[in-house]
């Protein structure tokens, strides 16, 4: 599997997603569990039946454009409120950067730490490796380069953020990650109650780091990824729920800004054991 993955790294961005997307089609119809599941959390969005045609596509997309974004050479990448980061870095407080699963989410972490880690300023990345002992490796090996650290999803893993943000860098977290147990509460997302992350609002409360919103457009035709940086319209509330409640209209807000990339076949409401 390495081998092919090494393979299709050399392959154009453009040919990688036409092959996503049709492979992303084949899924989507061969498959009632996974065909429930999105069209069911698309359908809590009021997504349009153009939208989630747009977004079945786009679904495989995600994953077809992984091996060039490890393993191969850069790809063409241009950003949108860049000037954001540089205004939050300079307060020397951290920066927590939030993003769902939209667009190509690997890009942005990629891209910040190309511009901004040779300022030293590092971003980490929260980080479950892959059960697949050979994915895990490449995963690995692709996330920790010049700029860009990875921490655990574990007590070690919240330690080394707080570190890095007290020290002025930045942090990196997906908040509609489904999280480990006990690491969670309920929240609305689209209408409905997800078991949502109380880590990312924690690390801001602790350190009183700045916020911004951030993801990666995907651009037709292989033409690379435009990064959107954007800060939160509102300040987060003092009690915890109340600021995982915004955090998850954030993301909602961003989500919908182009919903056709968002990753709607993801488990966003499973639930721990405990709560069933």
């Amino acid at each position: 599997m390495i081998t092919l993955f090494k393979l299709l790294s050399a392959w154009p961005l453009w040919l990688l997603h036409g092959v996503g997307a049709f492979l992303g089609w084949i899924v989507f119809v061969v498959s009632p569990a996974y065909r429930k599941r999105f069209l069911d959390n698309a359908n809590l969005a009021g997504l349009s039946w153009q939208q989630k045609l747009g977004a079945v596509a786009q679904s495989g997309k995600l994953v077809a454009e992984l091996p060039r974004l490890w393993l191969g050479q850069s790809v063409p990448v241009v950003w949108e409120g860049g000037e954001h980061v540089q205004e939050a870095l300079a307060k020397g407080r951290g920066v927590v950067f939030l993003t769902p699963h939209l667009g190509c989410f690997e890009i942005a972490a990629q891209a910040y730490a190309q511009r901004f880690g040779p300022q030293g300023k590092p971003m980490t990345v929260l980080f479950r490796p892959p059960r697949q002992a050979w994915l895990r490796k490449v995963v690995i090996a692709s996330r920790q380069r010049p700029g860009l650290q990875t921490a655990p999803t574990n007590l070690s893993g919240v330690k080394q953020m707080i570190k890095a943000l007290k020290k002025g860098e930045s942090v990196g977290l997906l908040p509609d990650q489904v999280p480990p147990q006990g690491m969670g509460m309920m929240a609305p997302f689209f209408g409905r109650e997800a078991y949502t992350m109380t880590l990312s609002v924690r690390l801001v409360q602790q350190t009183g780091a700045c916020v911004l919103l951030v993801w990666g457009e995907r651009l037709s035709w292989g033409r690379g990824y435009r990064v959107h940086v954007q800060p939160m319209s509102i300040t987060l509330p003092a009690d915890l729920r109340g600021a995982v409640t915004a955090v998850n209209h954030a993301m909602e807000t961003l989500v919908l800004q182009c919903p056709q990339q968002y990753l709607w076949s993801y488990a966003r409401y499973k639930q721990p054991r405990d709560l069933l």
